[in-house]
Order: C-alpha cells, then structure tokens, then sequence
C-alpha cells in the first residue's frame, strides 16, 4: 500500500492512465470473480465484500450499495491516518466496482466446487494486487489492516486473517461446512495469488555469502550482476573437530530478486565451490540503490 500523509491531493497521479487502467481492470477481474464463479455458488469471499455477500444471501440487500455504505469509515479512517490520496484511490476503485458490479451480468461460468474456490480466488486476488498497484485498496479491511499494521503491532496479514475467518465461519453455519472450506480455499488462493502479482519476480531475498575468495566474490555481485552488497567482518571457521581453527573474513550481504538467485550462486561456486550461502525472505526493502540496480 501506498500513504501519503500530505493534505494535496495528488490529482494527476490518481487520474494517470496506468493508475485508471490498473483501477478499471481490478474492479472488472473482482466482478467476474464474484458473478461469474463466487456469487452463484454461495462462495465467500473475506472482508467488506464477503460480508455484505453474506448479507445479500440472508436479507437479500444489494451488494453494491453495501460495498459502498460499509466502507465509508474505513475511507474516513484512512484519509485521517494514511492520507487524502490513498482514501481518494479508494473511494474511487470501490465506486467503479460497485457501479460494475450492479449493472454488468454474468452466467455463472461453472458450478464445479473447486473450480470456483480456484479461479474464483485468482481473478480476486489479481483485482486486490490491481487495485493496490494503482494506490488504492478494493475493500475496507485492508485499510484497518494497514492501520493495525502501523499504529497497533498487527502485521496486516495476521489481522486480515483474524477477521476473515471469522466472515467464513459464519459462511460454513449459513451453507455448511464444506461452502465454507471452500471459501477458505477461496481466500488464500487470493491472497496468495495478490501477494505474486503484487511482487511479481520482483520479491526480494536477502543472499548471505561467506568466503575464503571474498574479493572475487565481491567483484562478481557487484561488477557482473550489478549489486550493491554491504560486508560484515567476521571469522569463519570453527569446524567440528576443528574448533580452535578460524580465519576472519568479509561476511558480504546482498539483496536479490527471484529470478537472480540461481545464476548468482552458480557463479559464486564456480569461484569457491565450499562457500557457505544462505537466503532469507524479506518482506520490504526501503532505500539504498536496489530500485536503480534491478535494470540489468
């Protein structure tokens, strides 16, 4: 997600053709994934959506003009505590969507069980990565989410996660425990596939490297594949049965993406075969040159 706490409204960002296209097309994907596989089968998904679907089964209030009534305080709570521009994304994304939704018609397009908890999740979870390319978000959980994020110690995940299943639980009491199995399907199909194309290849692993021919290793992260690295001083060593042998040496440390992973190690061990190298998962990464550097 994106924040911006200034009190401008960024107008020609909002209104950019890429954010509109990314706005437009995530709010059609999330139509088709509510008419055309979710909807019909009494699939749920989580969050302002899955609630005011849940509503529409049991009173049979409109949708769309739940979507809309329902997110108005977490739009308010996020133009006060994230920024105008975030909520004016939003207010705009959950408007074009409520508006398709009310007034395009789908078949539904199978009645297969799995079918739908699959696809179903993947046209969301590509319509919430859409919307939030664009600045925004599709539904108001994920504002609290950001907000508990940074003002209460929640990661997002774990409180999207907290009242999500709540939403299915009560889902598997209306239409039964295997409706809301597959609902539970349903949802982190999409938030799996969110999180991808939000990352897309992109996602970053930070490369730990230690080595006797750290120079030359330094020379191909950085000259060949075109990495920043930082260096840690440090000893390597201390083997089983070796514990009094050690040499000090550069710890090098460098953040990589999915697809250089491979092709970085491979070179590393044709220089020195016994480097040690570990990665780990990151979730951001913030400053420093790695935006400059991933044009290679």
């Amino acid at each position: 997600m994106s924040s911006d706490k200034s009190h401008n409204i960024n107008w020609t960002d909002i209104f950019s053709v890429k954010n509109l296209f990314y706005t437009i097309i995530g709010a059609l994907l999330a139509v088709i994934a509510l008419k055309g596989f979710m909807i019909p089968n009494h699939f749920i998904d989580g969050g302002v959506i899955g609630i005011s679907i849940l509503l529409h089964e049991v009173f049979h209030w409109n949708i769309s003009l739940q979507i809309i009534i329902f997110n108005i305080p977490f739009i308010y709570l996020s133009y006060k505590k994230i920024g105008p521009n975030f909520a004016v994304h939003s207010t705009l994304a959950i408007c074009i969507f409520a508006l398709l939704l009310q007034f395009i018609t789908i078949e539904a397009i199978t009645h297969d069980k799995l079918l739908i908890a699959i696809f179903g999740g993947v046209f969301i979870g590509v319509a919430f990565a859409l919307i939030i390319k664009a600045g925004g978000v599709l539904d108001g959980f994920e504002i609290i989410a950001e907000y508990t994020n940074k003002y209460v110690g929640l990661s997002s995940g774990e409180w999207v996660l907290f009242v999500n299943s709540i939403v299915i639980l009560m889902v598997a009491v209306k239409f039964g425990i295997e409706t809301g199995m597959y609902s539970l399907i349903t949802y982190f199909t999409a938030m799996k596939v969110s999180d991808y194309v939000i990352d897309g290849f992109n996602a970053y692993t930070a490369l730990t490297i230690i080595s006797s021919k750290d120079a030359e290793v330094k020379d191909v992260v950085a000259n060949r594949f075109n990495k920043a690295f930082t260096v840690y001083k440090g000893e390597r060593g201390y083997l089983p049965g070796q514990f009094d042998v050690k040499y000090e040496c550069d710890i090098i440390v460098t953040i990589v993406t999915r697809l250089e992973i491979l092709r970085l190690k491979k070179a590393i061990f044709e220089i020195d075969p016994k480097a040690f190298i570990y990665a780990s998962s990151i979730n951001e990464v913030h400053g420093g040159v790695i935006k400059k550097l991933r044009k290679h």
